[in-house]
């Protein structure tokens, strides 16, 4: 009985940095034993969501608890994916009661709950983890989404990620061309195709593409290519403190161009200026919300 406070210990140190949720390997590995594991089971200090996974003791589980233990109780080299994933990366709420998991084996076992994918070809640069969940990259998860989902629901998703600078567009185009049969690869070819003709226009084009969604909808003219606080800038409200920045997918397919664009949005908050960023598409495809944000501010 001296021993239970330790194991306890190791227990909880394991379960803290997985969302409350522990695997009987992980326990076994650190020392913990079936005898002492089993005890805790018929105890409730272990409760058992999956075959060999269990919640530490009777704390709230988040959803990403149960995302981690769908991808565990799926063995070794199991990812978050498809809807789920999508969900957890932030690209597309799910309400399904099943979490996708892909597995690196050609015959899934059977889980409650746990929609099980076989992930044929999916290469090492398409894994990874988000908010210590292992889940497939942003890209693979835009290619697998478009494998079962309609184009509009791929389009937002696609914008969601953009929005949120979770992969360049390089990366995108990259897991496109590896993977040319499978089955959402034409749908996102497609996307891409719309998304890059917009890199097309000049300068000037954005801009009077931008001036007039204004005049469209009854938002006074800004100025144009203004100097602002040291930095010239697309579109000013000088009375309004207000910066907009309008630029195609081409200033945004590196980490550099991401990180330049937080250096110039750093200089104008630091002069109290607000900015707000819209892609060509935004501006030509939804001048509707492009508006509303603009009087929001």
């Amino acid at each position: 009985m001296r021993g239970f406070p330790d194991t306890d210990l190791v227990i909880a140190r394991l379960a803290d940095g997985q969302w409350g949720i522990v695997h009987r390997r992980q326990l076994l590995a650190a020392g913990v034993g079936p005898d002492a594991i089993d005890r805790r089971l018929r105890s409730g200090r272990l409760r058992r969501i999956h075959r060999g996974v269990y919640a530490v003791g009777h704390r709230h589980l988040r959803p990403e608890a149960y995302r981690l233990a769908a991808v565990l109780a799926c063995g070794r080299g199991a990812l978050l994916s498809h809807a789920a994933a999508a969900h957890h990366l932030g690209l597309r709420p799910s309400r399904a009661t099943m979490i996708d998991v892909s597995i690196p084996y050609t015959t899934p076992r059977a889980h409650p709950g746990i929609r099980v994918h076989r992930r044929a070809a999916l290469l090492p640069e398409e894994c990874g983890e988000h908010d210590g969940v292992p889940v497939t990259t942003p890209a693979r998860t835009l290619l697998d989404l478009a494998a079962t989902f309609p184009r509009r629901t791929v389009e937002r998703a696609l914008d969601q990620a953009e929005m949120l600078e979770l992969f360049d567009l390089a990366t995108l185009e990259r897991v496109v061309g590896a993977h040319p049969r499978r089955p959402g690869t034409p749908l996102l070819a497609s996307l891409l195709r719309e998304y890059t003709a917009g890199d097309a226009l000049t300068r000037s084009a954005l801009e009077d593409a931008f001036l007039a969604l204004c005049d469209d909808h009854g938002i006074a003219r800004p100025r144009i290519n203004a100097i602002v606080c040291g930095l010239e800038v697309d579109f000013h409200w000088p009375r309004r403190r207000l910066v907009v920045e309008v630029d195609g997918w081409a200033y945004h397919r590196t980490r550099r161009a991401f990180e330049r664009d937080r250096e110039r949005d750093a200089v104008l908050a630091a002069g109290g200026i607000r900015v707000l960023r819209f892609t060509h598409r935004q501006v030509s495809r939804e001048p509707a919300l492009v508006a509303a944000a603009l009087r929001r501010r």
